[in-house]
């Protein structure tokens, strides 16, 4: 298993897997129009980063991932690492591709030099991160309706 930045070769791969994650969550908006309207154009003008699972050709997972700043859409900790997304495919969870994803991630973040890295997760993700080393920091997402774990850098 090699995780690795995300390539333009990789860009239809990723859709898929992309759509998958949104209809498994089950979330009201369209995935389609989420990945051509917002993922795409947002991860080629480089507002986060996308982190991929492959095994030979085939990609198996991914994490997005980025640095909370004022410039981006989506800031709700100013300097703090933010694991946007994470999703393997079902047949590979439980195998540790998610949590060799969420690594990489951290440590590109970590270089970077954020102050600490959060998350807000789903109520059924919540195990996965804990398990990573996060943390309920006690904080609350209202918009998202998410709590917030944390997880102090000590790379």
């Amino acid at each position: 298993m090699l995780i690795r930045q995300i390539k333009e070769r990789d860009y239809e791969q990723f859709e898929e897997l992309f759509i998958a994650y949104y209809e498994e969550l089950g979330c009201e908006d369209e995935p389609c129009h989420l990945f051509d309207e917002y993922v795409l154009p947002d991860l080629k003008a480089n507002l986060f980063s996308v982190a991929v699972a492959c095994e030979g050709e085939k990609i198996t997972g991914f994490v997005i991932y980025q640095i909370d700043s004022p410039e981006n859409e989506w800031c709700f900790k100013e300097g703090y690492g933010d694991i946007r997304e994470i999703y393997t495919t079902p047949s590979l969870r439980k195998t540790g591709v998610g949590g060799k994803l969420l690594t990489f991630a951290e440590n590109c973040l970590n270089i970077s030099g954020v102050a600490g890295i959060y998350v807000l997760p789903t109520e059924e993700a919540e195990n996965f991160f804990t398990h990573n080393g996060y943390t309920d920091n006690g904080d609350y997402c209202a918009e998202l309706d998410n709590k917030v774990f944390e997880k102090t850098l000590n790379f």
